[in-house]
C-alpha cells in the first residue's frame, strides 16, 4: 500500500516535469501564446486520472509560483500567475480534475478521452478568459476574442492528441505494472 502511494506520487512529480518541458513549446500570438502546456495537462489527466493528475498540476503551479522557470518561455513567479496568462495556469488544475473525473466516471476509452479533453479545454479557456478580462480591464467580447477564439481549433487538435497518446501510454503503463489501477467490479 505504501509503495503504491509512493509510485503515484512519483508519477505525479514526473508529470509535473513533463508539463514544465512541454510548456517550453510556444507559438507566440499577440496577447496569449499557444503552448504545449495544455497538451501536457490533457496527457496528465488522461494517464493519471483526477486525483493524481490534479496533484501533478498543483505541483507544477507551485514550482512556478516560487519562481522556477516552468511556465511558457521559461518564466516563473507570482507575477505570471497574477498576469494576463495566469488564469489559464490556474485553470490547468481544474482541468486536470474535471478531465480525470470524467474518465473515471465513464471509462478510460479513446472516445471518452477525446470528450473529456475537449471539456477540459473549455475549462482552461474559461479560467483564462476570466483573468484576461479583469487583468487587462477589457470587455467580455474582447477577452473571448483574444483569450479563447484563437485556441479553439488548436485546442481540439491537442485534445485529440492528448486522448490518443494518453490512452496508449496509460495502457502501456498498466501493462508494465508501473501504473496500477483498481478494476471496476462487474455488476
Amino acid at each position: 500500500m505504501r509503495n503504491e502511494r509512493l509510485r503515484w506520487l512519483l508519477l505525479s512529480a514526473i508529470f509535473a516535469a513533463v508539463t514544465a518541458v512541454l510548456s517550453q513549446v510556444t507559438i507566440p500570438l499577440p496577447l496569449v501564446p499557444i503552448t504545449g502546456q495544455t497538451l501536457a495537462v490533457g496527457l496528465t489527466a488522461t494517464i493519471l486520472g483526477s486525483r493524481y493528475g490534479t496533484l501533478a498540476l498543483l505541483i507544477y503551479v507551485l514550482l512556478g509560483a516560487v519562481g522556477l522557470p516552468v511556465f511558457s518561455e521559461a518564466s516563473g513567479g507570482l507575477q505570471v500567475l497574477v498576469g494576463k496568462t495566469g488564469g489559464y495556469i490556474f485553470g490547468f488544475i481544474a482541468t486536470a480534475f474535471v478531465t480525470g473525473l470524467y474518465l473515471e466516471k465513464f471509462g478510460f476509452t479513446l472516445k471518452h478521452a477525446v470528450v473529456a479533453n475537449i471539456i477540459g479545454m473549455f475549462v482552461t479557456l474559461v479560467f483564462g478568459c476570466v483573468q484576461l478580462k479583469y487583468v487587462l480591464d477589457i470587455p467580455w467580447d474582447k477577452a473571448i476574442a483574444f483569450g479563447a477564439t484563437p485556441f479553439l481549433v488548436v485546442g481540439v487538435i491537442k485534445a485529440v492528441l492528448a486522448a490518443l497518446i494518453g490512452i496508449k501510454v496509460r495502457e502501456r503503463l498498466i501493462a508494465s505494472r508501473l501504473l496500477r489501477v483498481e478494476q471496476p467490479v462487474a455488476r
